[in-house]
């Protein structure tokens, strides 16, 4: 049923081996391990488009939360209304849940498929997948660091005989090579989850439980399920953990997460800035006004008032005591006039005298 997939993975390493038996051994494991790696820089970068989206849409659902919040407490226990209007909310926002799944389902199968074809490898076995029965059998005779990539930590029957049969092959020598390939498989997951958890910014609730449970619960199933693997397809889950990391280091620093250090340094950063010499105004210009009537910049020092007019007039006139009309000149000569009748008459005076 799945003989399409995995032919079409053994024909992406047919390629790649192709590529490096240019000047490499052809049976040398070098020359395999490389398809390997190959294999998976390939497919993640036909995914890369995929991650893109993940990013995109786990920083949407991160902008909504407040409003979930909000709806949660809205509709208390009614949760086929909370869904509904949850639903709601997804579809106005353009926001995709599924997004975040995006790439890591089509990279099932093709573990699986690799699995298989590795699985199948031994001596004398006949081309598998459009593999010749030569490239077959220099596939499962390839040696990474002296043991087989077609063999695993636990292995048994007739492929098992097979490959202990090759000159230089110890059960030991596989062994070795298959824990240390799944310890540092192991530390890169659990690495690459903590990148995971910092992309995704924090979370509550149920969300923090999964997180938490993939943190320790992923690499911990990877160590027990290891043991079955080949060394090649270790070498497969340790290539691609790498890849995640490089992947996720790299879109944390141009995408980090919203309301971050990290963003708001970086928003900062592009916000450009003002120059105080701008700003100034030229030598002349009328005062801006805001919103209040109070000047914005002030352009020009504020000239004096200029002198009181003379108490005669010109012409021999009485000075006017009212002034100009306006409301401080009127009272200014009413409280003039008041204190001359009072301290200066001559009433006043010989009052002062007779007291």
């Amino acid at each position: 049923m799945l003989d399409w997939l995995y032919t079409a993975i053994a024909w992406v390493m047919k390629q790649w081996h192709a590529l490096f038996s240019t000047f490499l051994d052809p049976a040398a494991g070098i020359t395999w391990a490389l398809s390997i790696v190959m294999l998976v820089v390939t497919i993640r970068v036909l995914l890369f488009r995929l991650f893109i989206k993940q990013v995109k849409s786990q920083r949407a659902m991160q902008e909504i939360q407040p409003e979930i919040q909000k709806l949660r407490k809205q509709f208390g226990s009614d949760r086929q209304g909370f869904s509904e209007a949850m639903m709601k909310l997804q579809k106005e926002r353009g926001v995709n849940p599924l997004a975040g799944c995006l790439p890591i389902l089509p990279q099932i199968p093709i573990f699986i498929a690799l699995f298989h074809v590795l699985r199948r490898l031994q001596p004398g076995a006949d081309g598998l997948y459009s593999w010749s029965d030569e490239l077959t059998d220099q596939a499962a005779k390839a040696e990474l660091f002296g043991a087989p990539i077609s063999s695993s930590f636990n292995m048994a029957g007739e492929k098992a005989d097979a490959l202990l049969a090759l000159p230089g092959v110890t059960m030991m020598n596989i062994r070795i090579v298959a824990l240390t390939l799944m310890i540092i498989m192991c530390a890169t997951t659990f690495f690459t989850q903590k990148q995971i958890m910092r992309r995704s910014g924090p979370v509550e609730g149920q969300a923090a439980m999964v997180q938490k449970l993939m943190l320790y619960g992923m690499p911990i199933s990877l160590f027990v399920t290891g043991f079955f693997f080949p060394i090649g397809v270790l070498l497969y889950w340790f290539t691609n953990n790498l890849w995640t990391l490089g992947q996720q280091f790299y879109i944390l620093r141009k995408l980090p997460p919203p309301n971050s250090p990290a963003a708001l340094a970086k928003k900062a950063a592009e916000k450009p800035a003002v120059d105080p010499k701008a700003l100034a105004p030229k030598p002349g210009a009328k005062p801006v006004r805001g919103k209040g009537g109070r000047p914005v910049v002030a352009l020009e020092k504020s000239t004096p008032a200029p002198d009181p007019a003379p108490a005669g007039g010109t012409n021999g006139a009485p000075p006017s005591t009212a002034g100009d009309g306006g409301p401080g000149d009127g009272a200014s000569g009413a409280s003039a006039s008041g204190a001359g009748t009072k301290g200066s008459s001559p009433a006043n005076r010989g009052k002062r005298k007779r007291r």
